[in-house]
């Protein structure tokens, strides 16, 4: 089974979308009401997953050795693709290649010259490779920003960072940030069932903490910052999770 992206994880790559050179994990922790190391832990999980593939830097070329940027948009035949790409990233000058599901223009290839001549250079190398060239132009400007579905939502708080897995029937799991003034904070397992915080469906089956895992039991206490997951059978309610992540009513 895939890694599956929670709540958590979404805010990570905004960020790291945002500014991946400027954003540390204790930044992002703040942000999410989780600790560093749960956050460099998340990372960690995520590359090893080929979620997050890279953290590349966006350079200038012009402004810094008076370069040309060009974009090559071009077609090459789907069953040698691979091969193709291959050849196409030892010409000198290539930086970048994207390849597009089918249709002409499939491949789109940006190169760095410094000058015309040497673009067209480029281009003749990218032909005798049994590439078709069907438009170029020069690369003015480039604009970047962080996915805004994955950024912090204005009109929810952050102690509902919550991320809801339906299953088979009725069956939910919900993985669950522990705010520092939640009913259940700072409290064992135990006393938690005795102020009846947790509903008989509920049943906690695994707490995230820095970069472990815990085994809950009876005597594990829930700490702030927490990211508990928790299944029912009968699916969960905000009801039912209002220990969780809400200050108990006055």
């Amino acid at each position: 089974m895939g890694y599956r992206l929670d709540e958590i994880d979404k805010r990570i790559i905004y960020h790291l979308m945002k500014d991946a050179r400027n954003t540390s994990a204790p930044q992002i922790a703040d942000d999410v009401s989780v600790s560093a190391g749960t956050i460099r832990n998340r990372i960690n999980q995520m590359q090893e997953h080929g979620i997050l593939i890279g953290f590349h830097a966006n350079v200038d070329f012009e402004r810094s050795e008076g370069y040309l940027t060009n974009l090559f948009t071009c077609t090459a035949e789907i069953v040698h693709r691979e091969e193709i790409i291959q050849r196409i990233f030892a010409i000198s000058g290539v930086i970048n290649v994207r390849e597009l599901m089918t249709g002409r223009g499939n491949v789109q290839i940006k190169a760095i010259g410094k000058d015309t001549n040497d673009l067209a250079r480029i281009a003749r190398e990218l032909t005798n490779i049994g590439i078709e060239i069907e438009d170029e132009g020069l690369i003015r400007n480039e604009r970047f920003q962080p996915y805004q579905k994955y950024g912090p939502d204005k009109e929810r708080s952050q102690l509902s960072m919550t991320d809801l897995i339906s299953l088979s029937g009725e069956s939910d799991v919900v993985e669950t940030v522990i705010s520092a003034d939640a009913p259940i904070a700072n409290k064992t397992l135990k006393e938690a069932d005795q102020a009846g915080l947790i509903g008989d469906e509920l049943l906690i089956i695994a707490i995230e903490r820095d970069d472990s895992i815990l085994t809950p039991k009876g005597s594990t206490r829930i700490q702030p910052n927490d990211v508990v997951t928790v299944f029912s059978r009968k699916g969960v309610s905000d009801q039912s999770l209002q220990g969780f992540t809400e200050q108990a009513p006055g």
